[in-house]
């Protein structure tokens, strides 16, 4: 089910975990994961020359394609306007959150390696795409454990069962604890969104209690017998969870509680928006109330943001999905106070080509070669553009940051060291970052 998170002192009693960092700017995450590869020269990577070379050939050599043989440039059908005092370009696909554009970091020089959505969404998860290792929301379970011994330390929203599915989660080798607690999947509402097996109908709280600790003494006589147990240790800290979730997870997604004006800066009264608007609360709640790490998807199954045809009606139809629900969350965050020490983080596994794909020349392919994150709050420097892909947005050419830098950059602002924070398993000590990665100072306040 999920993980029942560590206090700081029985953290520092690890012999394999990392050590706190006392220049921790954030106390919790909130990744907002864009499932399938927005294109970032038609979101938050203006790209002038690319509209003046429309139609045109690329100049320069292309990197291997994932699905065909890219066509020419493919200007951006939407235009940019300039925000805010930092006068950063915004795509007209995102209105709202352009508004809140003095609030973002916006990295434009996102790399990798892996064109393809599951090795390349692995990576971005996890650290790796060759073997299945832990999930950063994991790690950042691992180091730091919950604020709410009532709530699991990392939670993930609706999530899409596709492109490494629960490996997308998962502890791995870290004890099971640490693994995210699904609320819901991608296949439905997030207003269905339940974390599932936590509650008994058919006894009282006090039957259960009762009935809890018989089962934890056999577990803990067992125990005693065999030794340690990875799993069945953290079955044991998942019972006490569950059991302990019973009061505060129904609390945390009581969205009724929230004002009708705070429902509507999410989007909860639009058809259109009120889905992803629910997750975007929820985590606002989840954070508030000690939840360490927190992952919200958009992943509709059908659309996705993975248009190699018609990207106009794709990226359309999935902004509007997500543009005001976002926007409302960092207003929100920004409102109460919590925005500093929050850190939001935004992207996809990958971004798309500057060149066309698809029967109608509509559309764009994968692009792990250059593409653009952004993160707000938490300590990063707001109202900046950090990093630049080539004038069309195919190539990372100036700062470069890798997913690997990106991994240690979080970490450090979440007061972890990414080089100590690791975990002895087959012979060698692992990190999420693996033997890579430098903390980006130049994004940090």
């Amino acid at each position: 089910a999920g993980g029942a998170g560590l206090s700081l002192a029985s953290y520092l009693q690890m012999t394999h975990a990392g050590t706190l960092n006392t220049a921790a700017k954030a106390k919790s995450a909130i990744f907002i994961n864009l499932n399938g590869g927005p294109s970032h020269m038609d979101t938050f990577d203006y790209k002038p020359q690319l509209q003046k070379d429309d139609n045109k050939q690329l100049p320069f050599d292309k990197p291997r394609v994932q699905f065909a043989p890219t066509g020419e440039l493919l200007a951006s059908p939407w235009k940019f306007r300039r925000y805010g005092e930092s006068g950063i370009a915004v795509s007209e696909l995102f209105p709202h959150v352009a508004q809140c554009v003095d609030d973002l970091c916006i990295i434009n020089s996102m790399h990798g390696t892996n064109p393809a959505h599951g090795g390349a969404s692995l990576k971005l998860h996890t650290g790796s795409d060759t073997f299945v290792r832990p999930s950063m929301g994991s790690w950042v379970n691992y180091g730091l454990g919950t604020e709410n011994a009532n709530l699991p330390g990392f939670i993930t929203i609706c999530p899409t069962l596709a492109h490494g599915g629960t490996k997308n989660w998962s502890s791995a080798f870290l004890p099971a604890a640490y693994s995210g607690t699904p609320l819901g999947n991608a296949s439905q509402s997030s207003e269905q969104a339940r974390v599932k097996y936590i509650h008994n109908a058919r006894l009282s709280r006090e039957a259960q209690r009762l009935q809890l600790d018989l089962t934890q003494s056999f577990n803990s006589s067992f125990l005693e017998t065999t030794g340690p147990d990875a799993a069945l240790e953290a079955r044991i800290k998942s019972f006490e969870l569950a059991f302990r979730m019973q009061s505060d997870m129904p609390s945390a997604l009581d969205l009724s509680a929230e004002t009708q004006a705070t429902q509507e800066m999410y989007g909860l009264n639009n058809p259109v928006t009120a889905d992803f608007g629910r997750q975007c609360l929820m985590a606002r709640r989840f954070a508030e109330r000690g939840v360490r790490f927190v992952q919200i998807t958009h992943s509709n199954t059908e659309v996705q943001w993975d248009q190699h045809g018609n990207l106009r009606k794709g990226h359309e139809q999935n902004a509007a999905e997500v543009d005001l629900p976002i926007a409302g969350l960092l207003r929100d965050l920004k409102s109460r106070g919590l925005l500093e020490d929050t850190l939001v983080v935004w992207g996809g596994e990958f971004g798309r080509t500057p060149t066309c794909q698809g029967k109608g020349h509509d559309g764009r392919d994968h692009n792990p070669e250059g593409f653009t994150m952004w993160l707000a709050g938490g300590g990063v420097k707001p109202g900046i553009q950090y990093g630049a892909t080539d004038d069309y947005g195919y190539y990372a050419t100036e700062n470069k940051v890798h997913i690997h830098d990106l991994h240690a950059t979080m970490l450090h602002l979440l007061g972890l060291d990414h080089l100590q924070l690791t975990y002895r398993h087959a012979g060698r000590d692992f990190r999420l970052t693996d033997v890579a990665g430098h903390v980006v100072q130049g994004i940090i306040a």
